[in-house]
């Protein structure tokens, strides 16, 4: 087998606000069509981010396109892909424009200007992957966007409202901005006011628990049972929600299987390794 092909960075301009994001591709050139998956990275999160692009390869071996990309307002900038040096940028960062920069980059992949050649490609079968409130993310795409074939969703929330309570909004509106701080490089990072306006100006279309519900396409959801961030309880209930889901729990894992960022080690970790070969048993099934 040939060496994997990594095509990194793209840059892509965001129809929503024009604002610059890079996206990544890896896969095994071979001349057969194989299918593709766009990972979706979590709130706080980059495409770069820890073990991700070993993941990348590891899908890559197991006969997949895999594409990662940024959100255009995650706090990153092509420049600087793995510090947040634009914390006025994740601030104003709301689910629409993440809905939207996915969309940007679906259409990219599935256009002419798509730098992997169509022989390469088999688009019938395009999935999605995303991590924490990229899962959320990537099961509203999937249930507005036909192209979208499959999904599985790792250490998923279910649903924006749970970020903010009635009362926090009220706080919230009055000081037009919150601070949460970043564990791993200690910033305070802003949220203005405009996320929670955004949310509820489009409460429907950012209705994730009826996406779940409703959704008429393979969806898995992976989780681990000790994730002290996104509770397992949150898998269970999604399930719940549809019965058809695939649930697969990871016992004792937590909200990142294992990972750290930055990521040193040449072995993924165990829980890692277990949620990759999970999607891929759960995409070459379909």
């Amino acid at each position: 087998m040939k060496d994997i092909i990594k095509i990194d960075p793209i840059i892509l301009k965001s129809e929503y606000n024009q604002r610059p994001f890079s996206i990544d591709i890896s896969y095994h050139q071979n001349n057969v069509p194989k299918p593709v998956i766009l990972h979706i990275h979590g709130f706080k999160g980059f495409k770069d981010w820890g073990y991700f692009n070993q993941v990348a390869d590891y899908f890559a071996k197991a006969g997949f396109v895999f594409i990662k990309m940024n959100f255009s307002r995650n706090g990153t900038t092509p420049e600087n892909p793995v510090d947040f040096v634009d914390l006025e940028a994740f601030g104003n960062n709301n689910f629409t424009i993440e809905q939207n920069d996915m969309g940007r980059v679906i259409d990219f992949i599935f256009s002419d200007d798509f730098p992997v050649k169509q022989g390469e490609l088999n688009l019938d079968n395009f999935y999605l992957t995303g991590h924490s409130r990229g899962g959320a993310a990537v099961v509203l795409k999937a249930y507005n966007d036909s192209r979208v074939k499959a999904l599985s969703t790792w250490a998923a929330i279910n649903d924006f409202s749970d970020y903010f309570s009635e009362e926090e909004k009220i706080e919230w509106k009055k000081t037009g901005i919150v601070y949460i701080e970043n564990s791993r490089t200690k910033q305070l990072m802003p949220l203005y006011f405009q996320l929670a306006e955004n949310y509820m100006q489009n409460e429907t279309a950012l209705n994730v628990p009826f996406a779940i519900k409703n959704l008429n396409k393979p969806l898995q959801v992976i989780h681990g049972s000790k994730d002290p961030t996104v509770s397992v309880k949150v898998a269970y209930q999604t399930q719940k929600w549809n019965p058809d889901i695939k649930l697969h729990i990871i016992e004792g894992a937590d909200h990142v299987f294992g990972g750290t960022h930055p990521y040193e080690k040449s072995v993924l970790p165990a829980d890692v390794v277990e949620v990759a070969d999970a999607t891929i048993d759960f995409f070459k099934l379909i």
